[in-house]
């Protein structure tokens, strides 16, 4: 195909467009739909990792016989929407499993719960962590690393913003009694749960897990990974040591992996999401009066306080002081307002500052 002549003129030596050939266009001539395929056909998928642009799914959950991990890509209709570990989608394409095949993820489905952190506090762009999680497991060693109190707080701060339940998993209790972590938490009435170095995870925690999505969280060192290997023995997570001297730990886990664990006794099972170990959790997204609402008696207390309330200590005509003082909030009430605003602190003080 060529060009024919275009300046071409009629026998009266004006310009005609009748010996004109245009260049065909390239691309299709079926006009761009908005309208994408409902995909009615697709099978839902649970995400257990993501690695390099591939995702492994679990399909036909709840079909023990049936269950079978499927590599996935994700479709281009998705745009940039972020696809994590624990998000339900739905799948098209080769779901057999077989190897070399690939499908590809055309949905993510609604998301009942995201575990969000920021780079730093001073960044208000979050990143997803996790999606569709029930519990926010934050593990903590008594020593070897020394606790970080404010880096608990910060957790805890995640899981109330995220709608998440907390739990405390205290390790290394053989070698620093826990009673100090379990005071820090006891206001909020977070369930704590104890684990010493060669002894098997509590009956106690295994029920805890049970029908939940659990996701563990914890600094570097603090023996996450090793927990999670007693809790799923064929998980084989990395695990490393700590420098007894800076007391700080090495990242074993790189990435985030959802793992089946069984109840006591083998009755009944859940989930639990290993993360990478961090030394800092970013909370730049998070409102403080999210974290206020997910108490309730407190939050109706805070909804009168006056426009620009700080609600710490200092916070001139708090309506938490009115409301400890007149009875209206009880002993168990007091001490929750006075751990609430221990992590309101904890959020406006600089990450650098965790100890």
């Amino acid at each position: 195909m060529g060009w024919r002549r275009a300046d071409a003129y009629d026998e009266y030596g004006k310009w005609s467009e009748d010996d004109v050939r245009v260049r065909a266009s390239r691309r299709g001539s079926r006009p761009r739909t908005k309208q994408r395929p409902a995909h009615e056909d697709a099978v839902e998928g649970f995400v257990l990792a993501v690695d390099r642009g591939r995702y492994t799914c679990l399909v036909d959950e709840g079909r023990r016989k049936r269950e079978r991990e499927v590599i996935a890509a994700r479709a281009r209709e998705l745009g940039r929407k972020s696809i994590v570990v624990g998000d339900r989608v739905a799948l098209v394409g080769d779901v057999s499993g077989d190897a070399g095949s690939l499908a590809r993820i055309v949905r993510i489905e609604p998301r009942t719960t995201l575990l969000r952190r920021s780079a730093d506090d001073s960044d208000e762009v979050e990143r997803v962590i996790v999606a569709n999680a029930d519990q926010l497991c934050i593990v903590v060693a008594s020593a070897q690393p020394e606790p970080r109190p404010r880096l608990i707080d910060r957790y805890l701060v995640a899981a109330y913003d995220a709608g998440i339940a907390p739990l405390l998993v205290i390790t290394k209790t053989d070698l620093e009694p826990a009673d100090a972590l379990r005071e820090l938490v006891a206001p909020l009435q977070v369930p704590v749960f104890e684990s010493a170095l060669g002894e098997e995870p509590s009956e106690a925690l295994r029920a805890a897990l049970v029908d939940r999505v659990s996701v563990m969280v914890g600094h570097s060192g603090v023996g996450k990974s090793t927990l999670v290997n007693a809790l799923v023995p064929h998980a084989e997570r990395a695990t490393g040591h700590v420098n007894v001297v800076t007391g700080r730990g090495r990242h074993t886990s790189s990435s985030s992996l959802a793992l089946r664990v069984e109840g006591p006794d083998g009755e009944g099972d859940g989930w639990i999401i290993d993360t990478p170990g961090v030394r800092s959790f970013g909370l730049g997204h998070v409102d403080p009066d999210s974290v206020l609402r997910a108490f309730a008696g407190i939050a109706e207390v805070v909804a009168e306080c006056p426009r620009g309330c700080t609600h710490l200590a200092d916070a001139p005509d708090c309506e938490l002081d009115a409301a400890i003082a007149d009875g209206r909030l009880d002993e168990l009430g007091a001490a929750r307002v006075a751990s609430l605003r221990r992590l309101l602190v904890s959020m406006a003080g600089p990450e650098s500052a965790e100890g």
